[in-house]
């Protein structure tokens, strides 16, 4: 499959569905139960994430459960299956279901990650996953460096050409920026690292938007760093890809930091207000 075509699969997952409501049911019996048990996953998986149900304590049991969505025993077993497997919750049976050490999640699960960025990351989360960037994107735009291919060129090019194009408004930098990461991951020619992205798509979608509201006032200097690593991938050179992507994504933490900032600056004066108009 051409990667603009597996890119374009990637950006259209990236704003899963919220579903505030378990869906109707309806006369096919299979196709509702999958609905049910799949918002009951959905719903639990982000209010555990969110910290309503904190590591180490039990869910409530299967009878509030089942009131409380108004499902069948096997549909909220189903549920508890798909949280299960993504080491959130440990059913038990004549215990109760707990819900592990977030040591114990997978991080790197689509929706895992979805409900963290759902529940508004703090900076902690931000930070171990720009960690995680900086060990492998570096790495790779020196790789990509090294024996770049016309279409990788093309690729890259033509993303960075879109990001240029929407900075103003006009369009959706957030995908175009995904497009060129993804892009840089992919012209490595090694599949792990390819994979990688689509692993992470929705946590690089979501940190890309916090990002650039952080650089709101600094857009075309952040613009020109991506230009820059480009250019270093397209002019083979490889080690200055690499410092040009460490240097890129060091600046970009700092931006998402700027946002973080703001956004409790602006809960804290929120709260203040708050309690001076009660007084």
């Amino acid at each position: 499959m051409p990667q603009s075509s597996r890119h374009a699969r990637l950006i259209a997952k990236l704003k899963p569905a919220r579903t505030e409501a378990p869906p109707a049911r309806g006369n096919d019996g299979v196709y509702v139960e999958r609905n049910v048990y799949a918002y009951i996953a959905h719903k639990l998986g982000s209010e555990i994430v969110a910290g309503a149900f904190p590591p180490g304590t039990l869910l409530p049991n299967e009878a509030e459960m089942r009131s409380r969505f108004a499902v069948s025993r096997t549909a909220l077993r189903e549920a508890y299956s798909v949280l299960a497997a993504k080491g959130l919750i440990l059913p038990r049976p004549k215990i109760g279901t707990r819900v592990r050490p977030k040591a114990d999640w997978n991080m790197l699960d689509p929706e895992v990650l979805t409900w963290h960025l759902e529940a508004v990351p703090n900076e902690e989360f931000i930070s171990e996953l720009y960690t995680l960037r900086h060990m492998i994107e570096p790495a790779a735009a020196a790789l990509a460096a090294v024996a770049p291919s016309q279409a990788t060129i093309e690729q890259i090019g033509t993303a960075f050409a879109d990001m240029v194009r929407c900075k103003d408004g006009e369009g959706d930098l957030i995908s175009a920026d995904l497009r060129y990461h993804l892009g840089i991951l992919n012209a490595t020619g090694n599949h792990f690292l390819g994979a990688f992205g689509s692993l992470i798509y929705a946590a690089l979608f979501s940190t890309f938007k916090l990002s650039w509201e952080g650089a709101a006032r600094i857009r075309d200097e952040r613009l020109q760093q991506h230009g820059a690593v480009f250019e270093a991938i397209r002019d083979k050179k490889p080690e200055l890809a690499r410092k040009r992507m460490d240097a890129l994504l060091t600046d970009s933490l700092g931006d998402v930091r700027e946002f973080l900032r703001q956004r409790d600056e602006r809960a804290r004066r929120d709260e203040s207000t708050g309690k001076t108009a009660k007084t």
